[in-house]
């Protein structure tokens, strides 16, 4: 099966092209931003040996329905799709944090917790959580935004601050835009039957000088989802959720000894583990969007995605 791990393009006018961990965008002179969503699965902030099919399709067409979802809200950077792996944008400074915001104690927030830690980023996390359990009210935990391969640094708002890594003016936008993108997120998971857990926000300045959202957002590579029939029952029961999210890979690198940590060796990803990871991106495809998934053609994939931002760029 086709999948993309990466792609070398050259196209008019190109002035650069960056390489995160599962995107690749390119620089359009200085103008516009053609980012392409990669197959490549990261995890721990590593980017596993193979890739998941449609991976990048899903994200992509998530993001991109999401960002027409809140765009009412708050301004973002998309312009045009010009092909299923592709989103075009305006170009933007991004700043140097992550929003992450969290309306539940899972994940990251959980095993701090678990460690006895009852602040996150400097913010307070009650006595007497259980694993799971909803916030009163949700908390951001900002993180730093690492160089490609390293880890993401959890940081306070204070230091963020102190260090002029953003002003306080447009971090007091940054927080406005991470609440409002949140609650309306979790009124659109709650239509479909799920509950958006915790997710993060990247933002960027156009040469403008105006904030606007970049990247993605809400899909299972940033945010994290339960399924909210039974939500209640199992956390009585003390038993784990029912997600739909990156954790269940997360989850079963750590059962087999990986978290990312230096010595430590990924574990074999068959053909079954690839296909099963698959089938739960499109699943969560399915049910965040309400829309069945179709799969794009993926014979000659990279030419397919070359043409198509070809006749876009010579269109536009």
């Amino acid at each position: 099966m086709n999948t993309i791990n990466e792609t070398n393009f050259q196209f008019p006018n190109q002035k650069s092209v960056y390489k995160g961990k599962v995107r690749e965008v390119y620089n359009i002179n200085d103008d516009l931003l053609v980012m392409i969503a990669s197959d490549r699965l990261s995890a721990f902030d590593v980017v596993m040996p193979r890739q998941i099919p449609f991976k990048g399709q899903i994200l992509n067409q998530i993001a991109t329905k999401m960002m027409k979802e809140t765009e009412d809200l708050v301004p973002n950077w998309l312009i045009a799709n010009p092909d299923e792996n592709v989103a075009v944008g305006h170009l933007c400074e991004p700043f140097k944090v992550e929003m992450v915001i969290r309306g539940y104690m899972s994940g990251h927030a959980a095993r701090e917790y678990k460690a006895g830690k009852r602040l996150l980023c400097g913010v307070s996390m009650p006595e007497g959580m259980k694993e799971n359990g909803q916030f009163p009210e949700p908390i951001i935990t900002p993180s730093t935004k690492a160089a490609n391969g390293d880890h993401d640094e959890d940081i306070t708002r204070e230091d963020i601050l102190a260090k002029g890594i953003v002003s306080e003016p447009d971090y007091v936008v940054l927080e406005e835009y991470t609440r409002k993108l949140f609650q309306r997120g979790s009124e659109i998971a709650a239509k479909r039957g799920l509950i958006l857990v915790d997710t993060k926000y990247e933002f960027g300045k156009t040469k403008e000088g105006k904030i606007v959202l970049i990247d993605e957002i809400h899909t299972p590579d940033s945010s994290r989802y339960f399924y909210a029939d039974g939500y209640q029952e199992r956390q009585t029961k003390g038993e784990s959720q029912k997600q739909l999210s990156k954790e269940f890979v997360r989850q079963w690198l750590i059962e087999n000894g990986f978290q990312g940590k230096d010595g430590q060796q990924i574990p074999e990803m068959t053909d079954e583990k690839i296909l099963e990871i698959s089938d739960r991106y499109i699943e969560l495809f399915e049910q965040i969007t309400g829309d069945i998934f179709k799969k794009a053609n993926t014979d000659n994939v990279l030419n397919r995605i070359e043409r198509n931002v070809l006749s876009f760029l010579l269109a536009s």
